[in-house]
């Protein structure tokens, strides 16, 4: 503790030991092994700010360590270089653009969780779980911060309607509104509204890494097509199209806002 009350900014390593990853070390709870927390309480209890290098193989239980600092930075397991690809991102010699590829739960009582969780019954109720915690994770799938800011304008599409065996073709555009360049991986994600069966809240159909300068626009395209709107169906087994309202959402993660619709025609059909 004396060497962290003499630092001006402390990076504390938390996670998992090497010994904890391979196919075999499965934990039944996924909170910080041994005294993490107590040793990133005592650390936090010198007044100095705090970032954290976070090295894990899964998502792990980070109540009490998002809460109270004020970056994390996740590692992952990130190989014989990662010293030096960590401390770049750290001291901003690069300007990470990562993104979550998992949905994080708050705790081992989470899980599974997932983003393209079906609707059930009460779909108003889908994010109420749990009486005894937020039924939402803290990290949703898809979520990356960087050193710069962006804005993704609302889409637009070239078209109302997705015909059989034709195409739409989605655009908006992405603005590097920081004062550094830097990645955003612009995500698409599509709802259909009913069906013949249950269909998730909504599904990632496409994704683009992009990078800025600082102030630079760009506009994006993603084309959809049937392969994008088909879907499963158990009783024909195989895949299917049912026309309707499809939702389609445009974002930096799995929670996107920016919302336009689309339909979808033709006759009730099944496809490859």
């Amino acid at each position: 503790m004396a060497r962290a009350a003499r630092s001006d900014v402390v990076i504390l390593t938390l996670g998992e030991t090497i010994d904890m990853r391979s196919e075999q070390p499965s934990r039944a709870d996924l909170t910080l092994p041994g005294d993490q927390r107590k040793l990133l309480d005592a650390v936090l209890a010198t007044g100095k700010p705090v970032v954290v290098a976070h090295m894990n193989e899964r998502p792990l239980d980070l109540t009490g360590v998002f809460e109270k600092v004020p970056a994390i930075l996740e590692a992952w397991y990130p190989g014989s270089r990662g010293g030096i690809a960590v401390a770049r991102a750290l001291f901003g010699d690069v300007n990470r653009g990562g993104k979550t590829p998992v949905t994080w739960p708050r705790s081992v009582g989470q899980v599974p969780i997932y983003y393209a969780l079906n609707l059930s019954h009460s779909p108003e109720g889908q994010r109420r779980r749990y009486f005894d915690a937020p039924s939402t994770p803290p990290f949703p799938f898809g979520l990356g911060l960087s050193y710069t800011s962006f804005t993704i304008a609302p889409p637009t599409l070239d078209k109302p309607e997705l015909t059989p065996g034709g195409k739409i073709i989605v655009a908006a555009t992405l603005t590097n509104t920081g004062a550094r360049a830097g990645d955003e991986v612009v995500q698409l994600y599509v709802h259909q509204r009913a069906g013949r069966a249950s269909r998730p809240v909504r599904l990632l159909q496409g994704f683009q890494r992009v990078s800025l300068n600082a102030g630079e626009s760009r506009t994006l395209s993603v084309t959809l097509d049937e392969s994008n709107i088909r879907s499963w169906n158990t009783a024909e087994r195989g895949q299917v199209i049912d026309p309707d309202v499809f939702d389609l959402w445009i974002g930096n993660n799995s929670l996107a806002d920016d919302h336009i619709t689309f339909n979808v025609g033709g006759k009730t059909r099944a496809v490859k």
